[in-house]
């Protein structure tokens, strides 16, 4: 491998360490928030589930990544350092604002965007972008049914409990249900940076003929991305943890099970999917369950606005730096 290929896969992993801190708000925000644990505590919990979270899931989204959003043909080190730049600076950009947006479709969008620069709308693999946008509102609207389903089953499963019953139980049931969430965060998320270095490599003549996941780039990435949790993305906890919906210890554990399910299936499924988008659909039904005017429909405004312009704005600056670096 050249320097240049070495230069590029640190960016890589670089990009996982923002995606754990962009991302980190939305594993522990419910779980600080409901005072169950401390934000210290909080993130090495979420970091631990995050790093072991390729021993149950698989690696179905990496291989979406690496050669189902682009033509793995256009690849090279140009396409891959363009990529990474436009998400990463639309993720430093979204954490500055305080906003909870997706670093999976920052990634996507960098990729749509140099690849247009060089080779235009033939390089693009519709079917894998179509699948992928389309999760844009389907995870939102899939964690929120399923948080509003479970909480609905709690409500009325403990609608005989005292207060301080229910919330002496739901603060231990949320450690599971962080950990499990966790686990899909890392399951999913972690996926998207081992595609973008199995494609460099597979570009570089690295990994022979057939396209795989070296061992070494799943651990690694797995690392980072737990890293860049422990150090937690601290502007962003606050928007998902209150502003959105006041949430108690009950309500985070349906929540936060409603969203690992979702994620779940779709990693499962090998869609690369946005963590951000589900907890916060998942958060919505939840808070919606007590009364419509729980949810703050402002904020959440807001955030469905930075959804929709995470993909063109990463691929602004995907496509600008692309043509910078020619």
């Amino acid at each position: 491998m050249t320097i240049y290929i070495v230069l590029l896969i640190l960016l890589a992993l670089f990009f996982d360490f923002l995606n754990g801190f962009h991302d980190s708000a939305n594993s522990i925000a419910t779980i600080v928030s409901t005072r169950v644990l401390s934000p210290k505590y909080a993130v090495i919990w979420a970091a631990f589930f995050n790093f072991i979270a390729f021993l149950f899931l698989g690696l179905h989204v990496a291989n979406t990544i690496g050669k189902g959003i682009i033509d793995v043909g256009i690849i090279d080190a140009h396409v891959i350092f363009a990529t990474l730049v436009g998400a990463c600076l639309w993720d430093i950009l979204t954490w500055y604002l305080g906003l909870p947006t997706s670093s999976s479709h920052a990634l996507i969008g960098g990729m749509v965007g140099a690849a247009l620069v060089k080779a235009g709308p033939d390089s693009l693999v519709a079917a894998g972008i179509i699948k992928t946008v389309a999760f844009i509102f389907v995870s939102p609207t899939v964690g929120l049914l399923l948080g509003l389903t479970i909480g609905i089953v709690v409500y009325w499963a403990f609608r005989k409990a005292t207060p301080l019953h229910v919330d002496h139980i739901f603060r231990k049931g949320q450690l599971v249900s962080a950990a499990l969430y966790s686990l899909g965060h890392g399951g999913n998320d972690a996926q998207k940076t081992m595609g973008i270095i199995a494609g460099l490599l597979f570009s570089a003549g690295a990994l022979g003929e057939t396209f795989h996941i070296p061992f070494w780039v799943v651990f690694s990435c797995q690392a980072s991305i737990a890293l860049g949790t422990l150090f937690g993305g601290w502007r962003i906890v606050k928007t998902m943890g209150q502003k959105i919906a006041k949430l108690r210890p009950v309500d985070g554990f349906c929540a936060e099970t409603g969203a690992a399910a979702s994620l779940f299936i779709s990693t499962m499924m090998g869609v690369p999917v946005s963590t951000t988008h589900t907890i916060t659909g998942a958060i919505m039904g939840v808070g919606s369950l007590r009364r419509l005017s729980a949810v703050r429909w402002g904020v959440a405004g807001r955030i469905v606005w930075a959804w929709i312009l995470t993909i063109p704005g990463a691929a602004i600056i995907s496509a600008i730096t692309y043509t910078i670096t020619q």
